[in-house]
C-alpha cells in the first residue's frame, strides 16, 4: 500500500468511528472500569490521526481478499491497537510513563458515569473470559472475531502494533472459544460417550472454531444469518453457531432463506444482523444439542463482540458518588480561597514588587515603617542652611544630584534599604546595624555617576549608599557605614562610586579645594582634582589591595580651617590621616609626617575594611644603631574606629635608609596602648647590622625606666632603649619597667 494522507486517515476515522471505538474498548483491560474504558477508548481513537503524511502498512506475503482493507482505516486501526496495548501496561517506578497510561484529558464528563448497555449472561461470560487474557491476546481475539482477519493478517497487524510475540497472543485467543465450547459440549453433562460423539461430528476442529482465513474461498457461511459476503465469511463452512449442521449460506440454521451478502466489517460496515430470534439467542428451528426445536442456544464469542455490551457509543449515564463529590467541592473551594489569599499577600507587598525594584517582600506593616519608606517624607536640607549653622557635619549637607526629584528611584532605594533581596550585593563596616531607617532619612545625593544611579542617605547614625545600573535593577548594591558623631573633617567626603579600580568622592559643601597626593612620593606635589557642580570629584586611582605596594593615593581637601589628608580604606567614609603624639595629633601634611607616612602607608592595608575613622602615626623613640649604622626610628600607628572598639595598633621600625619601607615589629587589636588613654608602647625587632651581626633591638616610650629580654637572648638596659647581640632566628621575650615600678610587656 502507498503512503497515507492525513485527510485519508481522517475520512476513515470519521466514517468508521463506532467500530474503532469498539475495538479500543475490547482491547483495553477491564480492570480500568467501564466508565474509564469508555472515555479512554474514545480518547485513543480521537488522537490516532497522523500529524503528517505517513507510509502505509507493509504489503504481506500472499494476500487474500479478506485481508485487504482501506489504507487509511488500516493505519488508524493500527494506532488504536498500539495505544490500547500501551494503556494496559502497568506503571513502573523506573520506567518513563507513556501518554496512553494516564487517564484521558479529553473527552471528559463531569458528574456522570458512562457505560455501555448491560448484556446477557453470554456477554458477561465472554467479558470475564477476555479479562483473563493479556492485552495482545484480546487484540488477537478482536482482530479475528470482529474484524474477520485471517491468522497471517492478525500476526502482521499485531507485530506492527508492537506486540513482541504475536503467535503467543494468537494462541491465547484460541483458548477463549475452546473454553466456551468445552463448557457447552454435550460431554460436559452427558458422559464420555456423548463427548465422543460431539468431538467427531459438527464440533470445533482442533480445539477452536474454524476461521474465515481457513475457508476454501469467498462465499462461506457467516457466523450469524446475513453476515456472509464475498470474501468476508464469518463462521465455519457448513457449521452452525452451536456446532450443528447448517447448509452453506447460513439461511437454514435461522429458519430464513439465504439472503444477499452482508456488510463488510473490515471496511467499517458491520454485518447485517440475524433474525430477531437470533439476536435474543433463540434462532427458530435450532437447538443447542443438535437442532432440537424450541430449546435456546448460545451465540459464539465472535458473534457476541457485535452486541450492545461492547458498544461504547451507545451509553447509559448514572451520577457519581454525590456525597463524596460534595466533600470534594468544599475542599476545592477552600483550596482556591487559600490560594487567592496567599497570592494577594505575596504578590502585592506594600506598593508592589515592580515599584520597589530589587527589594524583598514586605512582611510587616506599621505606620512608622511605612513613613520611613515614603520618598515624599525624605528630608532635604536647603543649600543655604550650612553657612549659618553652628555645626558642620552630615546633618547640614544639602540634597544634591540630578535625580533628587526621581520618586521612583528613591522608593526603590528605600525599599531595598529596608529589605534587601537575595540579588542585592550588600556590605557594612563592622559594628554598623543594617536594619531599616527608624524614620525618614536625610537625602544627601541622588544622581547618575559613571554607569550607575546612586543615592546617598544619612540617618544620624549611618551613611547608606544605594546603587543600581542605569539599565534595570539586576545589579543593585547597598553599602552601610557608621558615621555617628562626625565633625567637619569626618564629614568632609563620602565615596560615591567605585568603578574600574577608580574612586569618586562626594565632598562636603564647605570643601573649597581637592587634590590627590601619593603618600609614597612625599616630595611630589599633589595633583589638583576637579569636581562637578554637585561636588563629585573626577576618578582617583585606588590604592593597591594586594601585591606590590607602589602607590597609595590620598585625598587632600582644604576647607576654611586648614588642609586635611583622607585615604580610602574600602568604606564609604574615608579615614583621616594624622601625625603626632596621641594627646595632640595634627593632620599629616607637614614634611616630617609625609616622610614617615611614605614608609608606613603600605601598612594601612592591615586596617582596610574595619570601620576606621582616623589613623594616627607618631614617633615614640629614636635609637642609635650598633656599629655606627645611624639611627633607627620607632613609629606607632593607631587606627581608631567609628564604633570606638576594635582599634588596631601597629609598632614599626624604620632603618636609616629613606627608601626602605618600615618593618612591622608588633601588632595588637583592642589594646589601649599608643592612644590617648595609654600612650605608652614597647616593641622590639631582630636586626642585622651592615657587618652581618644580629642584634635584638627594643625601644619603649619615654615612660620606661628599664628594658629586659629573656629566653633565647638575655640582656638588660637602663632607660627605654636596648640593643643585645643575638643569633639569626633568635626568639626572646621583652619586658619593661615604668618609672613607678609597673612592669609592662611588649606590644602583642
Amino acid at each position: 500500500m502507498g503512503p497515507v494522507d492525513v485527510e485519508q486517515a481522517e475520512a476513515a476515522l470519521v466514517e468508521r468511528y463506532p467500530r474503532l471505538v469498539r475495538i479500543a474498548y475490547l482491547v483495553l483491560p477491564p480492570a480500568l472500569g467501564r466508565n474509564r474504558r469508555v472515555l479512554t477508548a474514545h480518547a485513543l481513537v480521537q488522537r490516532s490521526l497522523p500529524r503528517r503524511r505517513v507510509p502505509g502498512p507493509a504489503v504481506p506475503g500472499p494476500r487474500r481478499d479478506e485481508d485487504a482493507v482501506d489504507p487509511g482505516y488500516a493505519y488508524v486501526r493500527g494506532e488504536v491497537l498500539r495505544q490500547a496495548l500501551v494503556a494496559g501496561l502497568p506503571l513502573r517506578r523506573l520506567a518513563l510513563p507513556r501518554r496512553a497510561q494516564f487517564p484521558p484529558l479529553l473527552p471528559h464528563v463531569w458528574g456522570l458515569r458512562l457505560f455501555p448497555r448491560v448484556g446477557g449472561a453470554d456477554e458477561l461470560a465472554l467479558d470475564q473470559r477476555l479479562s483473563r487474557l493479556s492485552g495482545p491476546g484480546r487484540a488477537a481475539y478482536v482482530l479475528r472475531g470482529l474484524e474477520r482477519q485471517g491468522d497471517p493478517e492478525v500476526l502482521r497487524v499485531l507485530a506492527a502494533a508492537g506486540v513482541g510475540d504475536p503467535a503467543a497472543a494468537l494462541a491465547e485467543a484460541d483458548a477463549v472459544d475452546s473454553t466456551a465450547d468445552a463448557s457447552d459440549a454435550p460431554g460436559a453433562s452427558e458422559g464420555p460417550a456423548a463427548g465422543a460423539r460431539a468431538a467427531s461430528g459438527g464440533g470445533p476442529r482442533g480445539g477452536r472454531s474454524d476461521r474465515v482465513g481457513e475457508q476454501a474461498g469467498p462465499g462461506g457461511a457467516g457466523g450469524r444469518s446475513g453476515e456472509g459476503g464475498p470474501g468476508r465469511g464469518g463462521g465455519r463452512a457448513g457449521a452452525g453457531v452451536d456446532g450443528g449442521s447448517v447448509p452453506p449460506g447460513g439461511g437454514a440454521a435461522s429458519g430464513r432463506p439465504p439472503g444477499p451478502a452482508g456488510g463488510d466489517p473490515a471496511a467499517g460496515n458491520p454485518p447485517a444482523p440475524a433474525g430477531a430470534d437470533a439476536v435474543v439467542g433463540r434462532p427458530s428451528g435450532s437447538s443447542r444439542t443438535g437442532g432440537a426445536p424450541g430449546l435456546p442456544r448460545r451465540l459464539s464469542g465472535a458473534a457476541l463482540l457485535e452486541s450492545d455490551e461492547f458498544d461504547p457509543c451507545a451509553l447509559q449515564a448514572r451520577p457519581t458518588d454525590l456525597m463524596r463529590r460534595r466533600q470534594h467541592a468544599r475542599a476545592a473551594f477552600v483550596a482556591v480561597v487559600a490560594l487567592v489569599v496567599c497570592g494577594a499577600l505575596l504578590g502585592l507587598p506594600g506598593d508592589g514588587w515592580g515599584r520597589n525594584g530589587a527589594a524583598a517582600p514586605s512582611y510587616a506593616r506599621n505606620p512608622a515603617a511605612e513613613a520611613a519608606l515614603d520618598p515624599g517624607a525624605v528630608k532635604r536640607v536647603d543649600p543655604a542652611v550650612w553657612p549659618g549653622s553652628t555645626r558642620q557635619d552630615f546633618s547640614v549637607w544639602p540634597a544634591r544630584g540630578g535625580l533628587t526629584g526621581d520618586g521612583a528611584l528613591l522608593r526603590r532605594a528605600l525599599a531595598v534599604w529596608a529589605r534587601p533581596g537575595g540579588s542585592v550585593r550588600s556590605s557594612a563596616t563592622p559594628g554598623t546595624p543594617v536594619g531599616p531607617p527608624m524614620g525618614p532619612p536625610q537625602l544627601l545625593f541622588a544622581g547618575r555617576v559613571d554607569a550607575m544611579r546612586v543615592v546617598l542617605f544619612h540617618d544620624g547614625l549611618r551613611a547608606v549608599r544605594y546603587a543600581e545600573p542605569v539599565e534595570g535593577t539586576a545589579g543593585a548594591a547597598l553599602d552601610f557605614a557608621r558615621t555617628d558623631a562626625a565633625d567637619a573633617v569626618g564629614s568632609a567626603a563620602l565615596v560615591v562610586s567605585r568603578a574600574a579600580g577608580n574612586v569618586r568622592y562626594l565632598t562636603a559643601p564647605w570643601v573649597r579645594e581637592t587634590a590627590v597626593r601619593d603618600l609614597l612620593a612625599p616630595a611630589k606635589a599633589p595633583r589638583p582634582l576637579a569636581r562637578d557642580a554637585d561636588g563629585v570629584t573626577d576618578p582617583v586611582p585606588g590604592s593597591a589591595r594586594s601585591g606590590a605596594c607602589t602607590r597609595w593615593n590620598a585625598l587632600r581637601v582644604r576647607d576654611g580651617s586648614g588642609t586635611r589628608l583622607l585615604t580610602d580604606l574600602g568604606e564609604l567614609a574615608p579615614a583621616r590621616l594624622l601625625w603626632g603624639p596621641p594627646a595632640a595629633p595634627v593632620d599629616a601634611t607637614g614634611t616630617e609626617a609625609r616622610e614617615a607616612w611614605a614608609r608606613t602607608a603600605c601598612q594601612l592595608a592591615e586596617v582596610r575594611g574595619r570601620g576606621v575613622r582616623s589613623v594616627n602615626a607618631w614617633r615614640f623613640a629614636r635609637q642609635p644603631l650598633p656599629g655606627g649604622a645611624g639611627h633607627g626610628t620607632w613609629v606607632c600607628t593607631r587606627a581608631e574606629t567609628w564604633r570606638g572598639t576594635g582599634s588596631r595598633v601597629l609598632a614599626q621600625f624604620l632603618v636609616p635608609s629613606p627608601g626602605v619601607p618600615a618593618a612591622l615589629a608588633a601588632r595588637s587589636e583592642g589594646s589601649p596602648a599608643c592612644g590617648v588613654r595609654d600612650p605608652r608602647v614597647l616593641a622590639g625587632v631582630l636586626w642585622q647590622a651592615p657587618d652581618g651581626g644580629w642584634f635584638v633591638l627594643a625601644a619603649g616610650s619615654r615612660d620606661f625606666a628599664s628594658l629586659e629580654v629573656s629566653g633565647g637572648v638575655k640582656g638588660r638596659s637602663a632607660g627605654p632603649l636596648l640593643a643585645v647581640r643575638a643569633t639569626a632566628g633568635a626568639r626572646a621575650d621583652l619586658n619593661g619597667t615604668l618609672g613607678d615600678g609597673t612592669r609592662r610587656t611588649a606590644l602583642r
